[in-house]
Order: C-alpha cells, then structure tokens, then sequence
C-alpha cells in the first residue's frame, strides 16, 4: 500500500505546482489590468497594431556633412535606448543618408518621445557666471541646479533649493552685469581691456573668456521664456551661454572638460546612507572612464580653490544646465552622484539617457504621424490560419498513431498554450513584449518542438511495454531515459534561440524570443504536466491492462507480443505450480 500511495502522492505534487503557476500569472495579468494600465489580450507589433512614426533630422553646430558612420552611431545609440525603456519590436532606419525614421508600434509616451529626440550630449563646462532668469540682473543669484561635490569612497554631487554669491571686491576687467551676478576675478593688470588685446584664457575657468559678444548675449538672454528650453547644439571648445532646465538661473560657461564619452555606466536608485542603511532620495551614479576619471580629477581639483561661483562646474544635457554643483574637494575616485529634487520616474529618466551614451548628433523632429498596419488583418488571418492547420495535424498524428495516448498530447498542448498565452500578456504588460507576424511563427514552430518531447516520451514507455514491463514500471523507467533526451533537445532548441536573438536584427528577433520562451515553457509542461498525468493513467483499468485503444496494448507493438504473452505465461504456469503444491500438502 505505501507503493501505490507514494507514487500517487509523487504525481499529485507536479499537478498542484501547476496548477498553482496558472493561477499566479492569471493574478499577475489582472493586478496588471487592474493597477497598471494592462490588458487581457497581447500587445501586437508595427505589423499587425500600427504605430506612430517620427522623422528625425541632425543638426550639426556650425553647419557640416553628416557622415554614414556617424548617423549609424546614432542608429544604435537611438535603438539601444528604446530596447532599454521596454519597447520591443521597433523599426529605426536611416533615409537617404541624412534623416533617421523611427516607428514604434502603439503610441509613443512623452518618456519615449524624449528618449527618442533627445540627443543626451551630457558636458561638464565650468561656470564663469550665474544671474537669475529673467533680463535685469540682481546683486544676489538664485538658482536651484547648485551644490557640492565631494572626493569621498563615493563622491557625491549634490544640487540644493539655492545658491547665492556677493562679489568682494569691484575687479577690474569684469563686466558690471557679471558682477552683480556673484562672479569674480583676479583683477586685472590692464585698466581697460578695450585699450590692448584680450588675453589667452589661461584656463577652462578664465573669465577673460568672456567677450563683448557674450556678454550681451548672457545680458538679453531670459530664461523664463520656455521657447529657450529646447535644448542644441553648442561648440565643446568655446564658453557657453545657456540657461538651467528649470528656467530659473541662466549662465555663462566654460569650454568641455569632460564629455559623455568619457563617462563608463549611469543608474538610478535610492541613496545609500554612510551607516550602510538607505535614504528616501534618488540619485543618478556616474562610473567614469580611465580617462573621464583624470579629466575630472584634473577639473574639481582647480574649481575647489576658485571662490564661487567659479567653483561650480554646469552638468550640461543637450545645451541646458541641468545641475550646477560645487566642488569642495577634488574628486579622483572615478565616481560621483547626481542627486537632488528627483522623482523615480525622473532619475531612471536621466540614467536611461545616460546609460547608452551621449548621441554624436543633436536632431530636430521633422515630423511625427501615425501610421497603419503593414500586413493588416488578412495576413493575421492568414497566419493564424497556419497555425490552427498545423494544430489540427498533430492532433491528427497523435491519435491515430497513440489512440487514447494521444489525448494526452492534445491535452499537453492545451496547457502549453495557456502558459505561452499567459507569458506573452504578461510580458506584454510588463516587459513591452510585442506580437508579431515573426513571433507567431516562432509559436507555431512550437508547436512541433513541444510535440517532439511527447512522442519521445511515449516511445520510450512503449519500448519498456515491449519489452514486458508493467505500465507503471514502464512509465517510470521510460520517464527516467526520456527526460535526458528531451531537455538535451530542448536545451539545443533554446541556445540557437538564443543566439539568434543576440545576433539578429527586426523580426527575426520576435522569432527567436518566441520560440526560446515556448522551448522552456515545453520543459515545464513535460515535468509538471505529462508526466504525472502519464503517472496517474497508468493506475486506471483501460491504460493499465493495455486496452487495444489505450495505445499501450501488447499485442500492436509489434516485437514486444511473443515477449508479453511469455510473462504472462510465465504468471500463470507459476499460479498453477503453486495451486499443486498446496493440493499435494492437503492431500
């Protein structure tokens, strides 16, 4: 009775287990549907949904050509960006050596809108002088893009609510409007520096830097018109004036000191505590590169000995000031962090941005329009079609060569089908996994993969019937040969996935995820599905006698008759030798 009791126990656990799966991702999906704006149905591609289109067209400071190798950087940067915000299944391609066309299925959020236009060209540029937003100076500069930066194990960048600075002393050679705006300078030996020629700058932070020109451009410049917050392209080797993303300050820039390029990996998460614990504000942690890290060592180690607000160097993203920090103290480990009045969405904004490097062009969007399904409904109809005939012939194969036992490859497919369902929404929701004319053909190839795993399991129970074996032993012992077969197969099936994921391109990508992700759920289905079911059917009269139309009968496989009918011959000559010899006592 243990036997018996066991295995039944051993067959009811996969089944509960599965059970239980199911009914996680269902909750998934609906927490999903309920709380995060998901849906029951998948999420479907630019062939099959539609989508929404934008012309993008580069801009290059001071006019210039714009090279292949270059556009194509662009490319890759613009693609890795929108992979990395969880849209799957876009199209980014160039157009007549110049513009850049991107086509996103579904409709394109604000965030992706950005990821998309924006060219992230993160600089470091030291800051010459600060004054409020609007035209007319004041004696005392506010500013909320400030603060400090500190050479700690983990360097900090730290933006506070203002900024202020009084100018000591009257300098010589300084304009009056930059004075009243908190900027100082060692004075100049020259009364006026209209009477003999300007001076080499001497320093990214040299105010002689500052010419007429700018200084009238910084004097009209108002910040509060948001016209101004478009962002561009600007000259790495020449000062720069700009204003602040939040249109509260406006400044006059050094040249670059340090660049996107040279910054190695940027990530978003809540502040670690000196203690060890974790704080409630976000930050964006910048990992320099070898030569990022002397830059700018090279750069805090001079704006730390500056009064301020020369001591301030601008974190400039696409021509705006998106933080202005000062430095305390040179900071040589190679590491720091943005933090200050950012919001989750906003700093994995920023560190999103970041993350995939600075693009080598800026663009304007050219234009933007929706457009419709590539393929259309026919094609899905068409492709679905496919699908449902290829179903129909399995179904088929399975019967008539399985009989009964080919209702448990249908009823295999069934679950197999649910779970890949469920993952495809679930992922969809989720992850921006979206269905394509390529991905449905990777689930129909799924289809025949995942039925090869049942024929090979069936196989090996009929070989060990054939060889004279009890159902239930034969389920065991085919069980035991079959699984190194079918996750050895599975286990091929899902490396050429992989890397035809890895080095594809478009929707052969959409092939290749679908079709590793029914190859692991196959896997599943196989442990937790058909084999105790096999378990359980074993125990019944029809399967475990070897009816003739359970698919197990004996008699139909072939070779295994003559050892069957033995075995049972054996069984009865060993009942009748025992009846005699109790007779032969009685008597």
């Amino acid at each position: 009775m243990a036997g018996p009791k066991k295995r039944h126990g051993s067959a009811r656990r996969p089944l509960l287990a599965l059970v239980g799966l199911i009914l996680v991702l269902g909750g998934i999906i609906a927490a999903q549907v309920k709380f995060a704006d998901g849906q029951w149905t998948p999420q479907l591609g630019l062939d099959l949904e539609g989508g929404t289109q934008i012309v993008l067209t580069p801009v290059i400071a001071g006019g210039g050509k714009v090279d292949a190798a270059t556009l194509q950087q662009s490319v890759d940067i613009i693609r890795a960006r929108i992979d990395g915000s969880g849209v799957s299944e876009a199209e980014i391609t160039t157009e007549g050596g110049r513009n850049i066309i991107v086509a996103v299925p579904g409709k394109v959020s604000e965030a992706q809108r950005k990821l998309i236009t924006q060219s992230s060209q993160l600089r470091f540029r030291p800051v010459l002088a600060v004054a409020p937003a609007t035209t007319t100076p004041t004696p005392t500069s506010t500013s909320t893009p400030s603060g400090t930066a500190t050479g700690t194990a983990t360097p900090s960048v730290t933006p506070s609510a203002t900024a202020s600075a009084t100018p000591s002393s009257q300098q010589a050679g300084v304009p009056q409007a930059l004075l009243k705006s908190g900027s100082t300078a060692t004075p100049s030996a020259t009364p006026s520096p209209a009477a003999t020629p300007a001076p080499t700058p001497t320093s990214p932070s040299d105010l002689n830097q500052i010419t007429p020109e700018i200084e009238a451009q910084f004097e009209a410049l108002d910040c509060t018109d948001t016209t101004k917050l478009q962002g561009g392209t600007d000259d790495p080797k020449k000062p720069l004036v700009t204003c602040s993303i939040d249109h509260d300050a406006k400044y006059i820039l050094g040249p670059v000191e340090v660049d996107g390029s040279d910054i190695k990996s940027a990530s978003a998460g809540l502040k670690q505590l000196q203690g060890g614990g974790t704080s409630t504000e976000w930050e964006v942690q910048l990992a320099f590169t070898n030569e990022g890290t002397k830059k700018f060592a090279e750069t805090t180690t001079r704006l730390y000995t500056l009064p301020p607000p020369q001591n301030q160097f601008g974190i400039v993203l696409d021509g705006l000031v998106i933080s202005a920090p000062s430095a305390n103290e040179p900071i040589t480990g190679g590491t720091a962090s943005i933090t200050g009045n950012f919001t989750q969405k906003s700093a994995l904004e920023l560190s999103n941005q970041l993350k995939y490097g600075a693009l080598p062009l800026s663009f304007t969007k050219q234009t933007e329009e929706q457009i419709s399904p590539l393929l259309g409904s026919e094609q899905l109809k068409r492709g679905l079609l496919a699908g449902v005939i290829g179903l129909l012939l399995v179904v088929l194969y399975s019967l008539l060569q399985y009989r009964a036992l080919g209702f448990v490859t249908v009823a295999s497919l069934g679950i197999a089908g649910l779970l890949t369902y469920e993952m495809v929404v679930l992922l969809g929701n989720s992850a921006g996994l979206r269905l394509t004319l390529a991905g449905i053909t990777g689930l129909i190839v799924s289809i025949g993969v995942t039925a090869d795993s049942f024929i090979v399991y069936f196989e090996r129970v009929r070989d060990e019937v054939r060889e004279g074996r009890t159902l239930r032993s034969a389920v065991d012992t085919g069980w035991k040969r079959a699984r190194r077969t079918i996750l050895a197969a599975d286990s091929i099936n899902f490396l050429a996935a992989v890397v035809l994921y890895v080095l594809a391109a478009g929707g052969v990508r959409g092939f290749a995820y679908t079709l590793g992700l029914a190859t692991i759920i196959d896997v599943v289905v196989v442990i937790l599905f058909t084999h105790p079911l096999l378990t359980v059917l074993a125990r019944t009269k029809f399967f475990g006698q070897g009816h003739r139309w359970s698919g197990l009968d004996p008699n139909r496989l072939g070779s295994g008759t003559a050892i069957g009918v033995k075995a049972n011959l054996g069984t009865i000559a060993s009942r009748r030798a025992a009846a005699a010899a109790t007779t032969s006592r009685d008597a």
